[in-house]
């Protein structure tokens, strides 16, 4: 079996994702998956009729994201059309699913050239049908008329379930506000040092003027204070009806765990931010390489998925982390980084405690919270970030991991080279 490797990684900056509100907004997601499709080929003489695939994210394939987004991004981009491509929808773990799938083609002996990658315009969001934009995933369940999520494992919004987990583990909302301060600080520490500018690269206008070229949604000024002052933001989500029968959300998650009982607590500063943006990752085989004459820059050590509860939602990271650890012979003290996607300040702070990490190894130049989450996109962002990382501190592995809606979370592991 071949070795599957990282050549490159680049992302777009991340755009406030609110209609008439966010750099990017007024763009088509083509424009943003082109504009890394492009750079991904410039910065590697690619010759894109030797591309096999394309494997592309994208959580809402609907509206101005359906068809196929990644082959319809690679046209756009002037690919050749012998460039295949194909999109999938993992949720929030998508990036790292598609990663994941083009290491397993290569390995496997199927494919020399892949690109994966992902697009999440979230300012698009509010014009797909059914989508309710003040809580993505509330009324999934309600919309699409999904009665598993009624009758056999009820769900609700995944900020509700953020809530309910951290009374059920006994987090307090002052260790999420801190994880909260500490995501923005470490993130404006990046920026200051500019550790993105490897990856990072800007999105033009159709006319070539410069729409956006660092991230817009960090606020470097947040403190304890601030953040101590801000109301939750789910108690009114709490009592939306989620199913046909009238059940509210938190009744759906005390049916399945009768003896919880649990306070809101999370608000904006400790939740993922609402943004647009888009990754994508060069990977070839061994022969791949030598034929394009490359350097590696890390070799994809294993790529693992794992499913928790449904109800509770954002569980799964820390099993699925377990799993990728035994898949790779490694242990908790080989991992020199942690990627752990900070879609609310529970899942990491979990992850932390359960797995027994090292602070100063998770999410080192700062999260979701301080950068935003453009949902399809992220997981291949984090491999990226955790890339560049590696090649900064001369780490050696690096684990990637984050919850996707339903209970589920992929787990991808590098190796510096």
């Amino acid at each position: 079996m071949t070795a599957a490797y990282i050549v490159d990684a680049v992302r777009t900056p991340r755009g406030i994702g609110k209609a008439g509100k966010g750099a990017l907004a007024h763009l088509h997601p083509q424009d943003i998956g082109a504009a890394v499709l492009r750079a991904i080929r410039d910065r590697n003489d690619l010759d894109t009729s030797r591309v096999d695939d394309i494997i592309w994210s994208c959580s809402q394939q609907r509206g101005k994201q359906g068809g196929d987004l990644g082959r319809l991004s690679a046209l756009w981009a002037g690919y050749d059309v012998k460039a295949s491509a194909m999109t999938l929808d993992r949720f929030c773990g998508g990036g790292i699913t598609s990663v994941g799938l083009a290491a397993g083609q290569i390995m496997a002996g199927f494919e020399d050239v892949i690109i994966a990658g992902g697009t999440e315009m979230m300012s698009h969001h509010q014009e797909a049908d059914g989508w309710d934009q003040g809580t993505p995933y509330a009324t999934l369940g309600r919309a699409r008329g999904n009665y598993a999520l009624y009758e056999q494992h009820p769900i609700s919004a995944v900020g509700v379930a953020a809530d309910a987990i951290a009374g059920m583990e006994g987090i307090s909302r002052a260790d999420l506000e801190a994880l909260g301060v500490e995501s923005q600080r470490r993130a404006k520490v990046a920026i200051d040092e500019k550790r993105f500018a490897r990856s990072l690269v800007p999105v033009c206008n159709r006319d070539g003027t410069l729409a956006l070229d660092l991230d817009e949604y960090p606020r470097p000024e947040t403190t304890a204070e601030t953040l101590a002052a801000l109301k939750p933001a789910f108690i009114a989500v709490e009592q939306l009806a989620a199913a046909p029968d009238g059940t509210t959300m938190r009744q759906m998650i005390e049916r399945k765990y009768p003896d919880l009982r649990w306070e809101p607590v999370h608000h904006v500063g400790t939740s993922s931010g609402v943004v647009d943006g888009a990754a994508a990752l060069l990977l070839a085989s061994e022969h791949g390489l030598t034929a394009n004459g490359w350097k590696p820059r890390a070799r994809i050590v294993t790529a693992v998925n794992e499913g928790d509860c449904p109800t509770l939602i954002l569980n799964a990271p820390v099993p699925a982390a377990r799993k990728a650890l035994a898949r790779a012979g490694l242990s908790v003290e080989d991992i020199d980084l942690w990627e752990i996607n900070e879609a609310f300040a529970v899942v990491t702070e979990k992850a932390i405690r359960d797995l027994g990490l090292d602070r100063d190894k998770v999410n080192v130049n700062g999260g979701s919270i301080a950068l935003g989450h453009p949902i399809g996109a992220t997981g291949s962002i984090l491999i990226g970030t955790a890339l560049d990382e590696l090649e900064r501190r001369g780490g050696r592995y690096a684990l990637i991991t984050m919850c996707a809606f339903g209970g589920m979370a992929p787990a991808l592991v590098i190796e510096r080279v």
